[in-house]
């Protein structure tokens, strides 16, 4: 009785049977078929290859929503070189509610100003890259992806070995509130005083003022290795000469030493500055920072031309009330495998329709023109009209 229903069961599935199997007596293989079935296991091959580059790589989703942390404290991240010396400047941020901000966490340490040919180029190489992401956007996902990878190239270290050191590197972080606010360096050291705060200028002479200065890093919120911020790499020179021509590209050797002859002219370097909070989720690293764009504008102080103001640089930010969150996606499995099993039936099935269209039409022209097999058939449907066998048509050789 078991072996009866076993039997029955088995018989059921054989029934259900969808790839039912053909005898190897029934197959005719040609060399047309042979041909088309190599094409298309090549044709797959190449595509189910191409399916599994895109299966590996990522890519960047951005999506935006309200920033709702407003109690957290921003961090400010500053490497800037200025051409004087350090006890003749000072850098502080007084914020939108007129809260002085403490600068103890900026580090005040004599350099030269002029780079060493090691310095140079990775400038060179810095202001390069910064041209490109002008040019090509879609360069900030290549960043996104190096962030995990580790740290840029790290810059030289500057030869301080010389007793004339007249540059000042202010390099360090601030926490500020998440208001807006102003970040400076003027001329004087900062002291509190009841109605905001001031600057010490009064013991600095007016001949050694040179706002000179290059920004080799300038970023907002937690510092993530591989990511380039736009200021970063950007360079001034205060020289009368630069003020007929100015370029904002990288200065040759002869203009360098044009400038150096040059009396430097009292500036106010303004940077205007949106910053946008930015999460970034990748497979290795998650981290909260903040994407910034910079409008720029300089021009000489002079009081004598009705151009008023306080030499100086002047970084004045403000923050958007919008966040973004970029995260790093990467193609299902499952997804790749369904696209895999899409392009090996597509092409098995669309090659074999194409193969049978082509062969029903080679069969209509030969059977039309007489070519071939169809010559012979021919011939045999002449010679059993001549017998009495009726009458035969060449169409019934075509297999559908």
């Amino acid at each position: 009785m078991r072996r009866l229903t076993r039997k029955k069961a088995l018989t059921l599935v054989k029934e259900l049977d969808a790839f039912p199997k053909v005898p190897e007596s029934y197959v005719e293989s040609t060399a047309s078929g042979g041909t088309v079935s190599l094409i298309a296991f090549t044709v797959m091959a190449a595509l189910a290859l191409l399916e599994f580059f895109v299966y590996t790589d990522t890519w960047m989703k951005y999506e935006y929503e309200v920033d709702k942390d407003f109690s957290s404290k921003l961090r400010i991240n500053i490497d800037i070189t200025v051409a004087m010396r350090c006890q003749y400047i000072g850098a502080d941020v007084l914020d939108l509610a007129e809260t002085m901000v403490a600068s103890d966490g900026l580090k005040y340490e004599p350099v030269h100003f002029e780079l060493s040919p090691q310095q140079r180029l990775w400038h060179m190489t810095l202001l390069h890259i910064q041209e490109r992401l002008r040019m090509e956007h879609s360069l900030q996902d290549v960043l996104f992806k190096a962030a995990i990878k580790g740290s840029p190239p790290a810059q030289p270290e500057s030869d301080d070995t010389a007793t004339s050191l007249t540059a000042c590197r202010i390099h360090g972080h601030l926490y500020v509130n998440k208001v807006a606010g102003n970040f400076h360096i003027t001329v004087g050291k900062s002291i509190p005083h009841p109605r905001g705060h001031a600057h010490l200028a009064a013991l600095v002479s007016h001949d050694s003022y040179n706002f000179s200065h290059r920004i080799d890093h300038l970023s907002f919120g937690e510092a993530i290795p591989g990511l380039i911020s736009p200021l970063d790499g950007t360079e001034k020179i205060t020289t009368d000469f630069f003020l007929l021509k100015r370029k904002k590209k990288a200065f040759s050797a002869k203009l360098r030493d044009i400038c150096a002859y040059s009396p430097p002219a009292n500036h106010m370097f303004q940077y205007f500055v949106t910053i946008v909070p930015t999460k970034l989720n990748t497979y290795k690293v998650s981290a909260e920072t903040h994407q910034y764009s910079v409008t720029e504008q300089d021009r000489a102080i002079n009081h004598a031309a009705g151009s008023h103001g306080v030499s100086g640089i002047f970084m004045k930010y403000d923050i958007s009330s919008l966040m973004v969150k970029v995260t790093e996606q990467h193609m299902p499995l499952w997804q790749f495998l369904i696209r895999l099993c899409g392009i090996i039936g597509g092409i098995f099935s669309t090659t074999g329709m194409l193969h049978g269209m082509v062969g029903f039409l080679m069969d209509i022209i030969c059977c039309r023109f007489q070519i071939g097999t169809y010559k012979r058939l021919q011939t045999e449907m002449k010679t059993g009209q001549k017998e009495g066998v009726g009458e035969v048509s060449c169409f019934s050789d075509i297999r559908w």
